[in-house]
């Protein structure tokens, strides 16, 4: 059971800067958002985290291992790439072109806007915007849609879906 003005209860008088509810309600939705609901919010949070660092270090391994053993990497050229072996290929063939058109190692994904909906014990979507930085500027920017599932005691990807809005010059 949760106490007057604790992230939890839902009728104190603590309310989320900005938008009127109390922290850990929801619009639409009575009463407060269940501890569980608040740990995996975190874990997917730390899970966006991680694919953007290991992105950025190179670690290609480490990227394809965020996914679900069946995940799903589309790319924004439309093609959906399943499973960590093909994922991993993939990023290992993106390592190879960058590395021909530029001798840039600078690269540094920022995402912005993540927003979670958990769908269930075991499930999740999201989406966020993002943008990439390397040694020359502004690289390319976009939006990810993402699909969430719980393998073990992790969250991982099950679809990623990568839109470009648009290329720096």
């Amino acid at each position: 059971r949760t106490q007057p003005g604790s992230i939890l209860h839902a009728g104190g008088d603590a309310r989320a800067p900005g938008c009127g509810l109390p922290f850990g309600v929801r619009a639409g939705h009575a009463g407060a958002m269940e501890l569980d609901e608040l740990v995996a919010r975190e874990a997917i949070r730390e899970l966006v985290a991680a694919y953007a660092h290991a992105a950025d270090g190179g670690r290609f391994a480490e990227l394809a291992d965020l996914f679900a053993p069946d995940g799903v990497l589309e790319t924004p050229d439309t093609v959906a790439h399943r499973g960590r072996d093909a994922i991993l290929a993939m990023l290992q063939g993106a390592r190879r072109s960058l590395a021909d058109a530029t001798a840039a190692s600078l690269v540094r994904h920022h995402v912005s806007n993540l927003r979670i909906v958990v769908t269930g014990p075991d499930d999740a979507t999201g989406s966020a915007y993002f943008l990439v930085l390397t040694a020359r500027g502004l690289d390319h920017w976009g939006r990810y849609r993402d699909r969430y599932v719980r393998v073990g005691s992790d969250w991982r990807f099950a679809h990623r879906r990568v839109r470009l809005d648009g290329r720096g010059g």
